[in-house]
């Protein structure tokens, strides 16, 4: 008679890729107990079923299920129990893949997000003249400046600007910037859907000035560009616009934009 095979705890531990402390604790609470003790140095001693075991509760538990349900489920010696058991198993597994799947989307789409904004910020250097298409958008009745707690969740502020019974008829880009005119400055979202309502202004397509800057030199480069708009091209613009361009998790810089069409 072939003699059965005992394993050290820790080779036992490897084997079900787990640790030595993890198999005294299922010992001790009776989950996984090793086929043999020995009496006297307390040594533990698991069979290749042992392992089989240890793994099985491996399984069950990147099901997100607890020790005391794999224990009862371990216990179970009813097959119809044990099939309704991992047909509940297996609807857990998917809707943890699904979740899984849905949070991989969204960092997908968050780094794809921030490289555009990097290739945004790579491409601030110096003056540059862009030619830029109409843009509608919507002025806060209330914020001036960015802060980290406005620009958390920053589209809701404007969301909440909407008269309920239009609110539908609304949607933004997900971006932020500041407009600025006549000495005073409000923080603006971009429609890319809306209807006629009190905030709105149109910004004129055509060509743009542009720089980029940091916060600490925003003022100065709105003045430069002003400057350049009157030397070069003899025009005293209307307004600015200040692109917010998001460059950390908590940091951002600016690009700044100065219209050089005749009467904006």
């Amino acid at each position: 008679m072939k003699k059965e095979k005992f394993f050290t705890i820790g080779e036992a531990a490897a084997a079900a890729r787990t640790t030595s402390e993890t198999l005294r604790h299922y010992d001790r609470i009776g989950l996984v107990r090793p086929s043999r003790k020995d009496p006297w140095t307390g040594y533990r001693y698991y069979t290749g079923q042992d392992i089989v075991r240890l793994n099985t509760v491996r399984a069950l538990q990147l099901m997100d299920l607890s020790l005391k349900e794999i224990k009862e489920v371990l216990e179970y010696n009813d097959l119809e129990k044990i099939v309704d058991f991992l047909k509940q198993a297996e609807k857990k597994a998917d809707e943890k893949i699904a979740a899984l799947q849905y949070s991989k989307a969204k960092i997908k789409a968050a780094k794809a997000d921030y490289e555009r904004k990097l290739k945004g910020i790579e491409g601030m250097e110096g003056l540059a003249i862009k030619e830029l298409p109409e843009r509608v958008i919507m002025l806060s009745d209330t914020l001036e400046e960015p802060t980290v707690a406005n620009l958390w969740n920053y589209l809701s502020h404007f969301y909440h600007m909407i008269p309920e019974d239009l609110k539908d008829r609304f949607q933004f880009e997900d971006l932020a910037g500041i407009y600025a005119e006549k000495g005073t400055s409000r923080l603006f979202a971009v429609c890319t859907r809306y209807e006629e309502i009190n905030g709105l202004v149109i910004l004129p397509a055509g060509r743009y000035l542009c720089a980029g800057c940091t916060e600490e030199d925003r003022k100065e480069t709105v003045r430069r560009l002003k400057d350049a708009a009157w030397d070069r091209y003899g025009l005293q613009p209307g307004f600015t616009v200040q692109l917010i361009v998001v460059s950390g998790i908590l940091q951002w810089n600016y690009e700044v934009q100065v219209p050089i069409m005749p009467g904006a």
